[in-house]
């Protein structure tokens, strides 16, 4: 494989960002920070880093993403979020691939940790994603916030051994803070997109989201943490289909 670049978006991420970025070292060969002008000491703690840091104003998950895409120096990126890092297995992956390149892009799962308790199941785990690819065959696609990969037609993937490590929340506050903010966004891209929503959804769907989280993806595994989980998971789209109908009003 040609050399790596890992691409990053941050705002206000000094909680975070300094563990990221030591998962990295070692492994790719530039890191690039597109920051949304942070008010907190993420930006000296990548300089510490020796990192190339950009910033430019956020307008969007999808579009911030691209954007970082665009900055990287080599075909082959790492996109990372400043919440994630490398495991120790996953690292090895990589490095053993780097040397010996057979695909077009690279899957791997991400486990979470919730509060101080890694996550097994509540549906957020395996929770695939494609972070390494070409990005000449790629892009960041979706509807923010909740964007993904999108990989060109005929391209070649393959599961690497090993986690992205993504540590999401800190307290159920921040969950439900970061739940009703998620709804917003995901309302508002919707709307824009003309889609209306059927009053019925707003009560049907969170209660098919929690059952199939709690239930058929053995949420009640994770204890009082996949309770949350789930409860919180249907929440945020009871909100997203509130929101929606209140735009479309």
């Amino acid at each position: 494989m040609p050399p790596i670049s890992a691409v990053i978006i941050t705002f206000n991420e000094e909680r975070n960002i300094g563990r990221c970025l030591e998962s990295l070292s070692g492994v790719v060969d530039e890191i690039v920070v597109l920051d949304s002008f942070s008010t907190d000491r993420t930006e000296q703690i990548c300089r510490e880093h020796g990192v190339r840091f950009e910033q430019h104003a956020f307008d969007g998950h999808i579009e911030q993403k691209n954007r970082a895409l665009a900055a990287a120096t080599h075909p082959f990126v790492l996109s990372l979020d400043a919440d994630e890092a490398l495991s120790e297995t996953l690292r090895q992956s990589i490095l053993a691939v780097k040397n010996n390149p057979e695909y077009d892009g690279y899957i791997m799962s991400r486990r979470t940790n919730y509060c101080g308790q890694w996550i097994a199941h509540s549906g957020w785990y395996p929770d695939r994603k494609l972070r390494l690819f070409d990005r000449h065959l790629g892009h960041w696609g979706g509807t923010n916030p909740h964007d993904r990969v999108e990989i060109n037609a005929g391209a070649r993937t393959f599961r690497l051994d090993g986690d992205l490590l993504h540590y999401s929340y800190y307290t159920v506050d921040e969950h439900l803070a970061r739940g009703r903010k998620y709804a917003q966004i995901a309302a508002a891209a919707m709307h824009r997109q003309g889609k209306r929503g059927a009053w019925w959804r707003m009560w049907v769907s969170p209660v098919a989201k929690f059952f199939r989280n709690y239930f058929f993806k053995l949420g009640f595994l994770d204890g009082r943490a996949g309770w949350t989980i789930c409860r919180i998971s249907a929440l945020e789209t009871y909100w997203k289909y509130r929101e929606l109908d209140q735009l479309n009003r």
